[in-house]
C-alpha cells in the first residue's frame, strides 16, 4: 500500500536521491523509499549529491512474503510498486534489508544487484547499529528487533519498550542509556486465531477486530471478543510486568500490522508508529555510511557507471 501521508509528487522522480529499505518478515514484507533532504541556507543552494539525511518517506508498501518467488518475480514486483508511485529505480542510491527469512536473503541480494545495480546492506553481525546488545548471545536477536529498538530509542528516548505486532508479537526493551536489554516473544494474534480455528470443527473463521461490546450475543461476536480482549489482556499484562522491572517512566511504542488495532485499546501503549521499522533501517544505514566516509559516493558512482544508457536495449528490458 502506498504511503497515504505522502502528498508530495515530483515532475521528474529520477532527479531524487533515494534510499530503499526492506523489512522481510515471516508473513509480510514492508518496503519504504526515503528521499534525501539536504540542509539549505538562504545564501547557499545545495547540490543534488550534497550531504543530507534520508528523512522524507515518499512511498511505502506491504506485500506478502513468498519464499518461493524467483529473483525475476521479485524484481518485477519491485518495479511495479515503483511505477505505481511514479518512482524511478535509477534514483535508488542505497538499499538496506532486515530479514528473518534466511532462504530469501540470497534472492533479495540478487534482486538488488540485477534490478538496481546496488549491493544491499543486510542488518546482522558486524553492522554498526549504535546500540550495545546485552543479550547473552547477541547473535540470537532477530534483526527486526534490533532495528525497532534503534528507532524507538532514537525517536522517543529511553527507557522504552517497542511492541511489534507481527507473526509473533515481540516486546523489546531498551535502557535509559540506549542498551538493548532483552525482551519477550509470544505468538501473534493471527497464530492464536489460526490455532483456535484449526482445532475446533464447528467454530467459523472470523475477522480479527474490536467488537462493539465485550459480551457476544452470537458465535462470531463471541469469537471476536475473545480474540481481541484476550490478546489485549496478554499484551497489557506483559507490559505491566515490564514496567515494574524497568520503571514507571518507561515509554511504550507499538508497531506492526496490527499496532493500531491492539495498541489503540491498551492502557500502556502511548505511541503507535506503524513505520518504526522503516525508520530504524534508515537510521542504521546512515550510521554505517557515516562510519565509512566516501562509501555512499563510491557506491553511487559504481551503480551509475554500471547502469546502461537510457534508451539502450538493456535499459528497455529492465524498465
Amino acid at each position: 500500500m502506498a504511503c497515504e501521508s505522502c502528498s508530495v509528487r515530483r515532475s521528474d522522480p529520477s532527479d531524487l536521491n533515494m534510499l530503499l529499505v526492506v523489512d522481510v518478515g515471516n508473513t509480510n514484507t514492508v518496503l519504504g523509499v526515503f528521499a534525501r533532504t539536504a540542509k539549505v541556507t538562504p545564501d547557499h543552494a545545495a547540490s543534488k549529491d550534497e550531504a543530507g539525511h534520508y528523512e522524507l518517506l515518499v512511498a511505502n508498501w506491504r506485500v506478502a512474503t513468498i519464499s518461493t518467488q524467483t529473483v525475476d518475480e521479485y524484481g518485477v514486483l519491485f518495479r511495479n510498486l515503483f511505477s505505481m508511485d511514479r518512482l524511478e529505480a535509477n534514483g535508488i542510491h542505497g538499499i538496506v534489508i532486515s530479514s528473518v527469512v534466511p532462504p530469501l536473503d540470497s534472492t533479495l541480494r540478487q534482486v538488488c544487484e540485477r534490478y538496481f545495480n546496488i549491493k544491499p546492506l543486510f542488518v546482522g553481525p558486524g553492522i554498526k547499529t549504535g546500540m550495545p546488545v546485552l543479550y547473552e548471545n547477541p547473535a540470537e536477536v532477530g534483526a527486526d528487533r534490533i532495528v525497532n529498538s534503534v528507532a524507538a530509542f532514537e525517536k522517543y528516548g529511553g527507557p522504552i519498550v517497542s511492541v511489534d505486532f507481527g507473526t509473533a508479537t515481540t516486546f523489546d526493551c531498551v535502557t535509559v542509556k540506549g542498551e538493548y536489554q532483552g525482551g519477550v516473544i509470544c505468538p501473534g494474534i493471527g497464530i492464536s486465531a489460526d490455532a483456535l480455528f484449526g482445532r475446533t470443527a464447528r467454530l467459523p473463521r472470523v475477522d480479527i477486530r474490536k467488537p462493539a461490546k465485550i459480551i457476544g450475543t452470537n458465535t462470531v461476536a463471541s469469537l471476536q471478543s475473545g480474540l481481541y480482549y484476550g490478546y489485549l489482556g496478554l499484551v497489557d499484562g506483559i507490559i505491566e510486568l515490564l514496567l515494574q522491572e524497568m520503571g514507571s517512566q518507561t515509554r511504550v511504542v507499538a508497531t506492526g500490522g496490527l499496532a493500531s488495532l491492539i495498541g489503540g485499546g491498551s492502557k500502556y501503549i502511548k505511541h503507535i508508529d506503524e513505520l518504526l521499522t522503516l525508520d530504524g533501517l534508515r537510521i542504521i544505514w546512515e550510521r554505517n555510511v557515516a562510519a565509512k566516509p566516501g562509501r555512499e559516493m563510491q557506491a553511487s558512482a559504481a551503480a551509475e557507471s554500471a547502469r546502461p544508457p537510457k534508451g539502450s536495449p538493456t535499459s528497455k528490458r529492465r524498465s
